[in-house]
Formats: structure tokens, sequence, C-alpha cells
């Protein structure tokens, strides 16, 4: 893989909205793609992602957060409606080949990351 890149981020009142993107060579056919997010000192988090066509929602997000797939253009998006101080965090784009189910949310099982994009969520 050539890497993923991310955009998107920024600072919103609590109640905003943002929409990130991970582009990406189309060429690379990934198996599994998922958003992370790391606030400061804190441990990564899956938050949303698509596996086998299907749509992966972290109980945090889920409801307001909706994770979507353009595979010919290469592009990862995650709209984020409603958002709270608690979604503040570097969000990572990352991808991976086959992998059992059940560490779908498991960060080390991914071997591709980008270089995140800041969401900051304040009065």
């Amino acid at each position: 893989a050539q890497g993923l890149v991310e955009s998107g981020g920024g600072s919103v009142q609590p109640g905003g909205q943002l929409k990130l993107s991970c582009t990406y060579d189309p060429r690379d056919a990934y198996h599994r793609m998922a958003w992370f997010r790391q606030a400061h000192d804190q441990k990564r988090e899956g938050v949303a992602g698509i596996l086998f066509r299907t749509a992966m929602y972290a109980e945090s997000v889920k409801g307001r957060f909706t994770v979507s797939q353009d595979i010919a253009k290469g592009t990862l998006y995650l709209e984020m409606d409603s958002l709270e101080p608690e979604d503040t965090a570097m969000y990572y784009c990352a991808a991976g080949g086959p992998a059992a189910a059940a560490l779908f949310w498991n960060d080390e099982t991914y071997n591709y990351w980008g270089q995140g994009t800041q969401v900051t969520v304040s009065s």
C-alpha cells in the first residue's frame, strides 16, 4: 500500500458535525477498513468500520456516526453528527487483510495506518 491519508478534522461546538475522509490507492484491495481514535493520554479505540460490506460501530457512537466507502474512488468516510466533547481525539484510518471477525476492533491486527486528523469538540 502507498498509504492512507485522513482529512476533514477540525474544531466544532457540541452538537456540531464533521465528515472525515480517508483516501488511498483504489488498486489496493483492503479486506477491512476502520476508524480508530485516541484521546490525549487514552488508549486507542475502534470507532467504526466496514467488514465484509457490513458497517460496524462502537456503542459510544452508534446512531450518531455513519461510516461508508467509495471503493472505486478509494475513499473511506466517517460522518459524525451530534458531536460531544467526549468525541475529542485524534482520528486514524486503518486498513488490513483477512482476520477473524472477533479481531475487528483489535488495532494490532491492522497493517496500515494514516497520520491521523484531529477532532476537537468544545464550547
